[in-house]
């Protein structure tokens, strides 16, 4: 029998939309990077057509659209100065232009977040990224993306992130 009142309910639910957006943010700027398309037009088709519809015969949970916007307006607001930390965190000879549009997406989003959203865990947002990748990409790329934002994780998070 399920019980609604049980602890950790409500974060968990929280968790899933706020899931649900960093996945709608990735596809977002992704489409940004390719299309070309503005913000504004981005967030009035993702808010009217994704974010917890059905598109294509997929089911979309219903997303967190405030962080939706935060991921994405902090990506297009920081990008100069993301971009740099990325390729410093790539291997050398493999630039951020150089990467799949996608994974550019999902490095960003997860770049930003790690600088900006200190109410969420570094891990989870590395954690949460990878998975993210997962849905793209194969697993090669995925541990990219775990290395690379773990790197950026220790440079914003250098605390949460002390070895031991």
């Amino acid at each position: 029998m399920a019980d609604s009142n049980k602890p950790g309910k409500p974060l968990e639910r929280k968790a899933n939309r706020r899931g649900a957006a960093r996945l709608a943010a990735v596809q977002a700027l992704y489409q940004m990077d390719i299309g070309g398309a503005g913000i504004n037009d981005i967030f009035a088709e993702f808010e009217s057509h994704w974010l917890g519809n059905e598109v294509e015969g997929d089911k979309y949970l219903p997303a967190e659209a405030a962080f939706f916007r935060d991921v994405v307006s902090g990506v297009v607001r920081d990008q100069a100065r993301l971009d740099p930390l990325i390729d410093d965190a790539l291997s050398k000879g493999w630039p951020l232009k150089r990467i799949d549009a996608i994974l550019r997406a999902v490095l960003r989003a997860g770049s930003y977040e790690l600088e900006h959203r200190k109410d969420v865990p570094g891990r989870v947002v590395v954690s949460e990224y990878v998975d993210v990748a997962h849905a793209f990409v194969e697993k090669d790329e995925t541990g990219m993306v775990n290395a690379v934002l773990d790197q950026i994780a220790r440079q914003f998070r250098s605390d949460e992130f002390v070895r031991g």
